[in-house]
């Protein structure tokens, strides 16, 4: 099997010198012929089958009563104990069997992590159609008592077109925040500064329950580390998204399902976590009567204060000039949030959700830096020796508004629906800095300025959906979306008069910013099931238009520009519990208002960073050849070969330069940073997952993740580079008694390249205890993280064309915490049997 997936990502590297236009040329034309043999593999049906049973019904969870998608169902003839034909079911868990000839029957029920069921029947003459109703399969690990229902999901599951991380089993990490559920999951590394790569790609498209939100067009790594990890149910990992989900992000699609009860009666979660570094609470209330129900909301995190130490040193290439830093910064951040969602059932047929939440976020960032400038002439000799200190003073805050509305329709006909969607969001940010620097001899400030950057960012999303099931093995989707934005955002500069010791503005340095940018798609995606295979393709085609208006650059010329995004996955579902799958997609990432600004920021003297208004949109060929294996006894595997191709990659981009002008003001020996597109990037790799049930009480889990990657500079000719990258963790679990529980957890990330250097290797390890009580409703845990090592150390090496820069950041990640959770409420779990399901066969189903 490794000839032929390096066999495969050999061909796919040679591929990628096919010019991008007739690629898409050639997968439109595909796609259209996989509809055609969509439509043409009706024609058989029209024949005379070798019988006219018919055998439909719906499997769903026997305690939440959710459908369960991609089941592998097999009709085996009794006495023969051979399998005559089968299928899977769909989205909606709804299956269907045709031309089956008269015959007693036992048809077969497998899904990962549930019991496989059995249902007998027979197909008559008399009675050629069986309609089975709700087969309701019941989870491996499911615990009933008088009062409670607890229900065991696998900590990880493997599903046709993502990975799901069911983050309510993790106890190391309850005490946590998102990025710590996040760093556990197969294909996804956490950065010690909480920055995230999926499959070595940064570029990842964030939604919450499903949908985008404003707040992410903030820091990313401030937003996770603002969401408790109690008040997270799972989190989806997308990558390679379908037709139907939006092109952007060219790493793929995490999105993040906050906790919602969905069973009946009053029901409620109160968590709350202290700690030396972390602090994080979250309490959750949900209704359901009949067919309407309301979930409410409220947490909160904070990031007590903690300092963490920097050290650099910058020197340019010919030794003319060298910088030293030595420093350090006190952190702290909190956040909070809170919402409301309402689901009613107005009917079998028509079904109506919203929602609002409100998220608040801030953080300050301040302290003081030694630092030393020498200049030499070019004997070597040194002409200035200047020591000063700086004091830097940082605060940001942010609020933001989501607010959502769906309506769905079923039809009479199975599995045709209808789905109308409007989300909105608005964030209204603050920034503030100050920086003054001194000379260390005389203690006298000579330079200092501050700044106030308030903003707001405004986008809404309409989308339409329609699904229509053409025939029993085929289905049409298709649908409409358009996505809004508007950002405005001011930024005033004020520069020191060190003489009078008094600020004025300064409109060389200062800022304003109007932003809008539309997005309009549309798609088309079909689904075609074959007795070997499920293929499902698709096209979508987005529109984007942008218009900015950036002080000093009253019209920055960014053309609107379209994109055809083609996708498409094969599977194969094997006997014995083992899937093959393959998958395509092509993805974009458009800089945003912040990577174009042109706007000089010189809240650090020596090192200023700026945007980039001629920078194209990234864009990427994604493909994954996946094979995974449930073993009955608790083992499973799951391999993923990858190939990410990257191009017009934006990165970030440094530059020296001995002398800068900014307006009236010269800087000297300043490092300028911006966003470039660097050219092309290929990753080549592999990811491995496997879990092991040890004598039932003791599970053990490890990820481990390697790509190489290249990058061809396009800005530097011949300065090209490549180099291995790795990931590794394990993750232990021991059930000690019937209500204690003990987990530990390590993680490495090796260093890995950019196209000017190397980022930093990360180590992190946890250890957790949970004891339940009181009838499982309570629970006490102790989280430690990192307790050996009160610094991670970051080091960073970068190259320019003339300069070199190594830097070292000793950040402060030893934490230690409890935390503590109840869960109230009493739980109703009544058989509730709608007319249609009343009208239905109940058939005799045997759990093996």
């Amino acid at each position: 099997m490794g000839r032929c997936i390096l066999g495969l990502l050999t061909i796919i590297n040679s591929a990628n010198t096919i010019y991008l236009r007739h690629f898409h040329l050639t997968c439109l034309r595909l796609y259209f012929l996989l509809i055609c043999i969509g439509l043409f593999y009706k024609l058989p049906a029209q024949q005379k089958p070798p019988g006219d049973g018919k055998i439909f019904g719906k499997i769903i969870d026997s305690l939440t009563k959710q459908p369960l998608e991609y089941c592998t169902i097999s009709l085996v003839k009794k006495g023969e104990n051979k399998v005559v034909d089968g299928t899977t079911s769909d989205d909606k868990g709804v299956f269907k069997i045709s031309g089956i000839a008269a015959g007693d029957f036992n048809m077969v029920i497998f899904f990962i992590g549930y019991k496989t069921a059995t249902v007998n029947l027979t197909i008559s003459q008399s009675k050629p159609e069986v309609s089975l109703g709700a087969i309701k399969l019941v989870n491996k690990q499911l615990q009933l008592t008088e009062v409670l229902v607890v229900t065991e999901k696998s900590l990880i599951e493997n599903k046709i077109d993502k990975m799901v991380y069911n983050a309510e089993k993790d106890i190391t990490s309850q005490g946590g925040v998102a990025t710590d559920i996040l760093k556990k999951i197969p294909m996804v590394a956490v950065n010690a500064d909480g920055s995230i790569e999926l499959q070595g790609n940064s570029n990842i498209r964030f939604l919450i329950n499903g949908k985008p939100s404003s707040v992410f067009g903030n820091s990313i790594a401030d937003v996770l580390q603002t969401i408790p990890a109690s008040q997270i149910q799972s989190i989806e990992v997308i990558t390679s998204p379908g037709a139907k989900y939006d092109a952007e992000g060219t790493g793929g699609i995490i999105n993040i399902i906050l906790k919602k009860v969905t069973v009946q009666g009053i029901n409620g979660s109160l968590s709350l976590t202290g700690g030396t570094r972390l602090e994080n609470g979250s309490f959750n209330l949900a209704y359901r009567q009949g067919k309407f129900a309301m979930n409410t909301f409220l947490s909160g995190n904070g990031q007590l204060l903690s300092t963490t130490v920097n050290n650099l040193d910058r020197e340019s290439t010919d030794h003319s000039s060298s910088l030293l830093q030595n420093g350090n910064s006190n952190f702290m951040r909190y956040g909070g949030q809170t919402g409301l969602s309402f689901e009613w059932e107005i009917s079998k047929q028509n079904n109506l959700t919203g929602g609002f939440t409100y998220n608040n976020m801030a953080n300050s960032n301040s302290g003081t830096t030694d630092r030393q400038t020498i200049t030499r002439d070019s004997t070597g000799a040194i002409l200035s020796n200047l020591s000063n200190a700086v004091f830097a003073d940082n605060t940001f805050s942010a609020q933001t508004f989501d607010w959502n509305l769906n309506y769905k329709k079923k039809f009479k006909k199975e599995g045709r629906e209808l789905d109308i969607l409007y989300t909105a969001s608005r964030s209204e940010n603050y920034s503030y800095y100050l920086q003054t620097q001194k000379f260390i001899s005389t203690d006298v400030i000579y330079n200092g300025s501050y700044g106030k950057n308030p903003g707001t960012d405004m986008q809404n999303n309409l989308s339409v959906n329609y699904i229509h099931p053409i025939s029993e093995k085929f289905s049409f989707e298709t649908g409409t979306k358009a996505i809004l934005y508007q950002i405005n955002n001011n930024s005033n500069v004020y520069l020191l008069n060190a003489s009078s010791n008094d600020y004025f503005l300064n409109n060389s340095q200062s800022s304003s910013i109007n932003y809008t940018r539309g997005v309009y798609s549309a798609y088309v995606s079909t689904t075609l099931k074959l007795k070997i295979f499920d293929i499902k393709a698709g096209i979508r085609d987005e529109y984007t238009e942008t218009k900015a208006n950036f002080s000093g650059v009253s019209n920055a010329n960014i053309n609107p520009y379209n994109t055809l995004v083609p996708s498409g996955v094969i599977s194969r579902n094997f006997k014995n519990n083992h899937t093959l799958k393959v998958s395509y997609s092509y993805r974009i990432q458009r800089p945003d208002y912040r990577d174009l600004n042109p706007f000089l920021n010189a809240s650090d003297p020596k090192n200023i960073t700026t945007g980039n208004t001629a920078l194209k949109p990234e864009t990427a060929h994604n493909i994954d050849l996946s094979y995974s294996k449930f073993f009955e006894k608790g083992i499973n595997i799951s391999v993923n070969a990858f190939y990410r191709g990257n191009r017009a990659d934006i990165q970030a981009y440094q530059q020296y330069y001995s002398n800068f002008l900014i307006g009236d003001s010269t800087y000297n020996n300043v490092t300028v940073s911006t966003r470039e597109n660097i050219g092309r990037e290929d990753n080549f790799g592999l990811n491995i997952f496997g879990s092991v049930n040890i004598k039932k009480k003791f599970n053990l889990r490890t990820n481990i993740s390697a790509f190489q990657r290249y990058i061809y500079n396009s800005i530097v000719p011949g300065a090209n580079i490549n180099g291995f990258n790795y990931r590794i963790n394990v993750n232990g679990s021991y059930q000690i008694t019937e209500t204690i529980i003990a987990e530990v957890f390590g993680n490495f990330n090796s260093p890995r390249i950019n196209v000017q250097g190397k980022m930093p290797a990360f180590t992190t390890y946890n250890f957790a205890i949970r004891k339940q009580f009181y009838h499982n409703k309570m629970s006490i845990a102790f989280t430690t993280t990192n307790p050996f090592n009160k610094y991670v150390d970051q080091r960073t090496e970068t190259t320019g064309t003339n300069f070199t820069l190594t830097s070292l950041k000793q950040m402060p990640y030893r934490s230690f915490g409890i935390n503590f959770l109840w869960k109230f409420g009493k739980l109703e779990f009544k058989k509730q049997k709608d007319n249609e399901d009343a009208n239905l066969t109940n058939p005799p189903v045997q759990g093996n």
